[in-house]
């Protein structure tokens, strides 16, 4: 927050009328009279109250017990996600690792106790402090403190992966209070009304247990950590498998009440999606997402399926669409010109895809920030066109003439009128036909490139390249498609070394802090960063601050909307498309609860029917 991630910290908060963080502290720790709470929320009032018993999509009394088997991709040389080197099994951290506070799939701009019972803020909002809950303990029984907490912090920003210099760089300062009271404060002006939720996720380490060990290492050694699962056992590479912590600390908190119900939580590692699909359907793996609409329309027409051994479910879900793109390398200078990048989208047609290929199951995505109800769709107008303003002499006519628009495939009369315009466009950038190659006339050098994506999904999108290439084709363009391993894919990705690349980048449904981080020029040239595309506009970094230092909520959007029509316009990728509901397949041994909040997809929300518990 995949987690999948806005400015100063407004008190709309729910209070617990008369609480002081003094009530909290012992009798030999200094008393301290700043206010706290027992959830914060970025707007309005958070969606629980302070007594709630459990979060409304799970079923609070879920049976406990059996297991679970997941497939997981690529493979794994370290435990540890948090840093640049290796290619970490994220499950690791997720299942072990608990976080200073939990934001519910179905309250994203609060923040709900987990490791910290209470948050504490100020009048002044110049620091948030954690109150941490005396029951909180490692799995060997050891306290989770200050320490602790201030330990995983730095271990972060000075040996962590470079997005967490940029996350945290508001913070000015940690100071522990006492042993289980901590304290960050903010650098002066940094007016971060996100970074109290930011800091509430930071998962917590053990100090202790990482004396005399090199976080910035690689490591297959299991971290002690503070989570529901412990790990069990494990393959390098290829699988692994966590068991239930029978003791864990916080299995009765209404933050985790209902979650976590398996006994035993395998991972099996694979390297191409479709290959699950058979492990599914011989029993080798229990639950599956399906991501091709082709297979989940005509690929389960079998006698298991049809048998009702295993189930295919559609879950709804309200959540921003991951932004899943052709990304432009913009290092490469054959793709500098914004006009170059434009002709090229427009050899994409997405409508033939979605009609012959994906059953009309896709929607196009039409935005950075699709479906979170802050997409730039028509003219500019209010708050959104004042700001825009400001930057009227660095901005181009047409952001404040054209309204975002993707070009149209409905037939073949206007593909051909799209590659006219791209051959117009191309001809406007220095570009002419030199023996049917579309070349620089300058350098004379052919525009060619090679789009690349990971082997986990590169059979499914060869369907879809195919006629992008043959369009491109068609206007002098030569484009090739090539797969990866995912190791591969990822060390190149890291180092920048691609012309185009297929990524999906996880979409926050406030954005925030993380949009330093995707699109600020100050990251475009870290290796192993976000800005995968290397982003440099100074536009766009004053509006991405507007949107973090935002007082107001209407404010909030308006900056959004416009950084979003900013990055719209430069034509920095080409989008793809996303689905409405989340497509899973699973063994009929296990239920989960109704759908109500329209959450998606929440794995540790479902348990195994108590007839095969016995």
């Amino acid at each position: 927050m995949k987690s999948e991630a806005i400015s100063k910290l407004l008190p709309l908060i729910l209070l617990t009328a008369g609480l002081f963080v003094g009530s909290f502290c012992a009798a030999n720790e200094p008393k301290v009279t700043a206010p706290i709470y027992p959830v914060i929320s970025l707007y309005d009032e958070p969606k629980y109250s302070a007594d709630f018993e459990n979060f409304e999509y799970v079923n609070s009394h879920a049976p406990k017990g059996g297991r679970v088997v997941f497939p997981s991709y690529g493979g794994f040389d370290s435990f540890n996600p948090f840093i640049f080197k290796g290619n970490a099994a994220t499950e690791v951290a997720a299942l072990t690792l608990d976080t200073l506070g939990v934001t519910p799939a179905d309250d994203p701009a609060s923040v709900y106790p987990l490791i910290a019972k209470a948050f504490e803020l100020p009048k002044d909002k110049s620091f948030i402090g954690f109150i941490l809950d005396e029951k909180a303990q490692f799995s060997d029984g050891s306290p989770i403190l200050a320490d602790d907490v201030i330990f995983s912090f730095n271990a972060l920003i000075q040996k962590g992966a470079p997005i967490y210099k940029v996350y945290y760089a508001d913070v000015a300062r940690v100071e522990k209070i006492s042993p289980r009271h901590v304290r960050f404060y903010f650098k002066p002006k940094a007016q971060n009304k996100e970074l109290p939720l930011i800091l509430a996720q930071l998962s917590i380490f053990s100090a202790k247990d990482w004396e005399n060990k090199d976080f910035s290492t690689p490591t297959l050694a299991p971290f002690l950590g503070s989570g529901p699962y412990l790990v069990d056992k494990f393959q390098a590479g290829k699988s692994i498998s966590f068991k239930r912590n029978p003791n864990y600390w916080a299995k009765d908190k209404p933050t985790r009440k209902g979650l976590f119900n398996f006994d035993e939580v395998v991972y099996d590692y694979y390297q191409d999606t479709t290959v699950t699909l058979q492990a599914l359907f011989s029993g080798n793996i229990d639950v599956r997402e399906e991501y091709i609409a082709k297979i989940w329309v005509t690929g389960y027409d079998n006698d298991v399926v049809n048998s009702g051994k295993v189930l295919k479910d559609e879950i709804l879900h309200n959540n921003p669409a991951n932004l899943q793109m052709f990304a432009f390398n913009l290092r490469k200078d054959k793709f500098k010109d914004k006009r170059v990048r434009q002709a090229i989208g427009l050899a994409f047609d997405f409508d033939w895809a979605n009609k012959k290929l994906f059953y009309s199951q896709y929607a196009r995505i039409y935005s950075y920030f699709t479906n979170t109800g802050m997409e730039a769709t028509s003219l500019p107008k209010g708050k959104e066109l004042a700001i825009l303003k400001k930057y009227k002499s660095e901005l181009p006519d047409e952001i404040f003439s054209q309204a975002p628009s993707l070009p149209q495939h409905k037939n073949h009369l206007e593909t051909r009128e799209n590659l006219k315009k791209a051959v117009k466009l191309l001809q406007e950038a220095g570009y002419g036909f030199v023996e049917g190659k579309m070349t620089n006339l300058k350098t004379g050098e052919a525009l060619r490139f090679e789009i690349f994506d990971n082997s986990a999904n590169g059979s499914s999108f060869t369907r879809v390249m195919l006629p992008f290439i043959k369009n491109l084709k068609k206007i002098g363009i030569e484009a090739q498609f090539r797969t990866v391993e995912v190791n591969i894919y990822k060390n190149r990705l890291d180092n920048f070394d691609f012309d185009v690349a297929i990524i999906a980048l996880s979409t926050p449904r406030l954005p925030g802090n993380e949009q330093k981080e995707l699109w600020g020029s100050q990251s475009a040239l870290i290796n192993g960063s976000y800005n995968i595309m290397g982003i440099q506009n100074k536009v766009v970094d004053e509006l991405v601050d507007g949107l973090i230092k935002a007082q107001k909520k209407d404010d909030y959007q308006a900056y959004v909307r416009a950084l979003d029509r900013v990055l719209l316009n430069e034509n920095y990728m080409i989008p793809q498309w996303f689905a409405p509901a989340s497509r899973v397949a699973y063994q009929n041994k296990f239920e989960h609860p109704a759908n109500k909040s329209k959450v998606g997809f929440q794995p540790f929300s479902w348990w195994v029917k108590e007839e095969f518990l016995k």
